[in-house]
Parts: structure tokens; sequence; C-alpha cells
């Protein structure tokens, strides 16, 4: 997988002396591309210094890029600032995620703070939120069969198996499920099922909804041609939550230096109120 450039000029003096013209990246393959495999190996963090970085710092999809460019190249938005047009790309894709939920998941979306376990007694994440999250990600071969993904939130950990092995009859639905992981060239698909009911992330903290115990999720990563971002496309199907397969797209840069150190920073609160948002 690789993204199609776009440039285009922000729209304010700070953002001009600190992006200069970046590129709008547009999720879509490209034939050709070689890489080692082991080349996903190691840290990643924080998404690239860009536009299409900003924007999907926790994910984005494909409509809301789309919706981001054709304001971009809107010669009528000249003068506004790039915060507001992303705002307003951002919005457009929380009603876009919207018309793909059931009624079941609209009683409760978005989810409020109040019942969030995260929030509300420094839960760890499940897999469905936890595979987007911000910050550092690792990639770590374990022996010859599987992998460990490391994230940088909550210090959490998963195992990819790459022997193929099937998740036991008995094995009962967990937080960070089943996964298994196989090539498809140098791209790495991760098939995750045994997922318990839970939260799935959705672009950003705004837009979170309850997922069943059917939720069924595919990964696929590919590092860039250059080397120095690593994408991911990942499709959600889950009949209770969603009308059709939902896909969203997340980048992160390569990050040799960056660190993950054990997650003791959590905080409960002790004062809030339901419908209002910290």
């Amino acid at each position: 997988m690789q993204f199609i450039r776009k440039e285009c000029a922000m729209r304010r003096d700070h953002l001009l002396q600190l992006l200069m013209v970046l590129p709008v990246l547009l999720f879509i393959p490209l034939p050709g591309q070689s890489q080692s495999r082991s080349k996903l190996e190691g840290m990643w963090s924080d998404p690239p210094a860009s536009i299409v970085g900003s924007f999907c710092s926790f994910s984005c999809t494909d409509a809301g890029i789309e919706r981001l460019n054709a304001l971009l190249d809107n010669p009528a938005n000249d003068a506004r600032p790039y915060e507001e047009l992303a705002a307003e790309a951002k919005k457009y894709e929380r009603e876009y995620l919207r018309s793909r939920l059931t009624g079941t998941a609209l009683r409760t979306f978005p989810l409020d703070p109040a019942d969030d376990p995260g929030f509300l007694r420094c839960e760890p994440w499940g897999v469905a939120r936890q595979m987007i999250a911000p910050h550092q990600f690792e990639i770590r071969q374990v022996g010859r069969d599987r992998l460990e993904f490391r994230y940088g939130e909550w210090d959490a950990r998963r195992t990819i198996y790459l022997d193929g092995r099937k998740r036991p009859v008995n094995q009962p639905p967990s937080a960070m499920g089943h996964s298994l992981g196989h090539w498809d060239g140098d791209t790495l698909i991760v098939e995750t099922s045994g997922i318990a009911a839970n939260i799935a992330g959705l672009p950003d903290l705004a837009t979170t909804a309850r997922h069943s115990d059917q939720l069924r999720i595919v990964e696929r990563y590919t590092r860039s041609k250059e080397g120095n971002t690593l994408q991911l496309t990942v499709t959600m199907e889950d009949p209770p939550t969603f009308r059709e397969p939902v896909v969203l797209k997340k980048i992160w840069r390569w990050a040799p230096e960056s660190k993950i150190t054990p997650y003791e920073n959590c905080q409960a609160p002790t004062e809030f109120k339901k419908g209002v948002r910290p």
C-alpha cells in the first residue's frame, strides 16, 4: 500500500513555516513495490508532521480524506485556516460513519465518557480501540511462528500467530481476541475474532461506539517505499453494530529512538457529569 501524493498550500503563516507545502495523501496501493517482511519490525510512533498525519492522528476514512481534499482544492476556501477546513472534514466523516451504524448502535453513539470504563476506571482498551491508539506501536518477531504487537497506549500487547493455528474451541472471548497473521507479498494481514463486546475506536475520541462479540477485524500493514511510514487499513464487520463493513486508515512514522514505558499515569476521575465531555 502506498499513498498518492497531492500538493496543497497551507492557509496561515505559522502553518506555512511549519509545514510548507505537504502532501495530502490517499490510501491507494501502487504496484511494483518490494520490501523485506522484516522491515515491518521495530518502533513506530506518532503520525508524521503532515496534513494527513494530523487528520489521521487516531484514524480516518477515505471519505474524510476526499472531503478534506475537496475543501483544500476549492479556491473559495483560500482564506480559511487549515484547522477550520480539517474540522469541517472531520464533521463530515463523523456523519458518514453515523450513517453506517445500526439502530442499536445509534442508541449509545457517540459513547458518553461517563459510560467508558477506560475513562471511569482506567480499564485498558480492547483491540477495536487499541489498534488505532495514538503514540508508539512496536512490531517484534517472537520465534518463527508469531509476532508481538506492543502499544504505547496502556502498554498493551497482542500476539499474532503466523502458523495458522485455529482459535481453541473452548476459548472465551477476550479484550484482544485471537489474531492470526499471514503475508500477501509484502503486506501483513491479521485476522482477529473471539473479541469480547467492548468499544470500537473510530476516527477520533468523539466517535466511539459499542461493538458486540460478533466483531471480526482484518488489518493490513504495509511499509512505504521510502521506509519512513507504516500504513494500516482495517476493516471491521459486526452485524449488530455496522450496517456494512467499516474501513479505517492509519499511519505511523518510523521512530527507532522511541521507547514504550509502563503505563502508570492514568488517574480515574473523581468528579464528572454524564453528558459533559472532559
